[in-house]
């Protein structure tokens, strides 16, 4: 039960994040892995079983180590809720509770009735996510709405790279899969990260390594508002080369 054990989960389940967090000075990781972990723990909650009831379960356990650091007492002992609770104070506790919530949808999937709905999946997961990242290492309550911004846009992304998954699973994710319509989400998530960039003077250094795990969203934006077709047929990614320049801008410069 320790950061070690954090740290080996996410480098395993999420080696986007791992990759982010691992470009991210020292002191910040210890905050980071446990919440990327804990992340990882609800985003497979919903698939490990057939079951909603049991699903809905396992989220309500997470819910359950989420009141007990917001209540600021004894937190069960487990390799992640344990360095979660280290890790973080019982404000971030509260925004992470959005996540739990968000994850309802993996186990109880109608479908999107428009593109307002995906949207507001993706803030209730990618953006608080991040918020929570920023918050916890110490982002002001005023810079909450575009560092929301920018984790909504970098789900987006992840997102469009899990559609023919999601689809194998027989999930509706996209209210509208056409080319068109891709196109202006891709479009739109660009506008965000845009608006976000524009802003980043705002956010503490400190707090900046939670927003490394954007670092492969701008491109990955821009490839599927250019080719649509790479979202259904799942070959959006980029090059090896892209990648270890993306993570080098990070590491070094601190832009994402």
């Amino acid at each position: 039960m320790s950061i070690e054990a954090c740290t080996a989960l996410v480098g395993t389940g999420d080696p986007d994040r791992f990759a982010a967090a691992m470009a991210a000075p020292v002191p910040a990781r210890r905050v980071l892995f446990p919440i990327y972990a804990f992340n990882l723990e609800v985003a497979r909650a919903p698939w490990v079983t057939a079951e909603p009831m049991i699903a809905e379960m396992r989220l309500q356990w997470w819910r359950d180590v989420l009141t007990e650091i917001g209540e600021d007492g004894p937190v069960r002992r487990h390799e992640v809720a344990t360095p979660l609770a280290e890790a973080i104070g019982p404000d971030t506790a509260l925004i992470l509770a959005g996540v739990v919530d968000g994850r309802l949808w993996d186990i109880h999937d109608k479908g999107f009735d428009d593109t307002a709905a995906l949207w507001s999946h993706l803030d209730r997961t990618g953006g608080t996510l991040m918020w929570a990242s920023a918050h916890a290492l110490g982002a002001p309550a005023e810079t909450e709405q575009l560092i929301r911004n920018l984790g909504t846009a970098t789900a987006l992304a992840s997102w469009f790279q899990a559609i023919p998954a999601l689809e194998a699973r027989g999930k509706h994710p996209l209210p509208d899969g056409r080319p068109g319509a891709v196109q202006m989400l891709a479009r739109e998530g660009r506008q965000r990260l845009a608006a976000a960039r524009r802003s980043r003077h705002g956010i503490p250094r400190a707090a900046r390594p939670a927003l490394y795990a954007a670092w492969q969203a701008g491109p990955l934006l821009a490839r599927a508002a250019a080719r649509p077709e790479t979202v259904a047929d799942g070959t959006l990614a980029l090059s090896e080369f892209r990648r270890r320049a993306g993570l080098l801008a990070c590491g070094l410069l601190g832009r994402w």
